[in-house]
């Protein structure tokens, strides 16, 4: 296992890149503690599998380095790397036993075959494999294959970093569920770091102890799952963590304090005000955190209602804008008029896009 470190990483797919958008990867450092669970999260061309591609070796990056502890591996090919890939797609032997799917790595790499049935029906039974172990491979469903390409990865005591891009894509909704929550046990039990690409919110927080937010090429925010939702960096990351995301409204400094389309909002604390300076204002708070108040609050418009279970999810609007409230079951939600309160402690202050500490 290692310790990897991405140290002024830029990478494009140009010969001689000039303009911003010729990067895929704009300049980013980064740090993985060995051992850890990790998470890229972003929508789709956002450069997940391109960092995750430079970091296996299948890319060699255009500026910056890439270490293994204190080992330049930027220019190493992926066999000196020990790296092990788990792909979008089962790759598997059809016409092998799971057995010997599971041990084709290990033979590959001349280890003995005592300690081979060791680690293949340790590896076996940790992803209920057990009882398929005689039986090939092409006659497995899509999740029995996909469990075949894990415990490929997982089968080597060597590696020193597992990656996983987008495992879970051909999955039903309930055996992914079942299968991340496996991963997420395999981790405790090996300990070795891994490295999970991923466009669904809900695979990367499930999974990663630290989570890295990417968009446009670039690392928007690193952090754990309670601090992107409760804290998140940027306007983007608020959009898009989160069902339903954050309320992103314009704002202005008027008076010494923050407003709203005319309306004074005292959510926003006076040291943060005067930091804010220049710039495109907007006031971010997740639907979680705005609430009905009696009096004094936003007014607003009640429009539609949609009941999601546990809450429903309330349309209020202020003028033209859109405002999203969760309201617990049980509790009323009012018609026609109402009024709003932002909770203080979740309410922030964003200059072009990014928050305002």
């Amino acid at each position: 296992m290692a310790r990897i470190t991405i140290d002024r990483l830029r990478h494009s797919y140009v010969s001689q890149p000039g303009k911003p958008e010729d990067w895929a990867l704009k300049e980013m450092s980064l740090e993985w503690e060995d051992g850890g669970a990790y998470a890229l999260l972003g929508p789709s061309g956002c450069g997940k599998t391109t960092l995750l591609n430079l970091i296996s070796g299948l890319l060699r990056p255009t500026e910056g380095r890439i270490l293994f502890d204190e080992r330049d591996v930027s220019s190493v090919s992926p066999e000196e790397r020990n790296i092990a890939q788990v792909f979008q797609f089962p790759v598997i032997y059809d016409t092998m036993t799971v057995y010997d799917n599971l041990a084709f790595p290990l033979r590959n790499r001349g280890v003995a075959p005592s300690e081979i049935d060791r680690r293949v029906r340790e590896i076996g039974e940790m992803l209920d494999l057990g009882g398929s172990l005689t039986n090939r491979a092409s006659g497995l469903t899509a999740d029995g294959k996909q469990k075949i390409s894990l415990g490929r990865g997982l089968v080597r005591s060597d590696v020193n970093v597992i990656m996983f891009d987008e495992p879970l894509t051909v999955i039903d909704p309930h055996l992914k569920w079942v299968l991340r929550s496996k991963l997420k046990e395999l981790h405790h039990r090996v300990r070795r770091t891994m490295i999970y690409v991923t466009h669904d919110q809900t695979e990367a927080l499930t999974f990663a102890d630290k989570v890295v937010v990417m968009n446009n090429g670039e690392v928007v925010q690193v952090g754990t799952p309670i601090e992107l939702f409760e804290r998140p960096a940027h306007t983007f990351v608020g959009h898009f963590i989160g069902s339903p995301g954050m309320n992103v409204l314009p704002v202005a400094l008027e008076n010494g304090g923050i407003s709203f389309m005319g309306s004074r909002i005292d959510a926003i604390e006076a040291a943060r005000v005067d930091a804010a300076g220049g710039g495109r204002l907007e006031l971010g708070v997740r639907p979680e955190f705005v609430s009905f108040a009696g009096t004094g609050g936003l007014p607003v418009e009640i429009g539609k209602v949609t009941d999601a279970g546990r809450f429903r999810i309330v349309e209020a609007r202020h003028q033209d804008h859109l405002i999203r409230v969760l309201v617990p079951e049980g509790q009323e939600v009012p018609t026609g008029s109402a009024a709003l309160g932002f909770e203080p402690t979740h309410t922030h202050l964003y200059r072009d896009g990014w928050l305002v500490a």
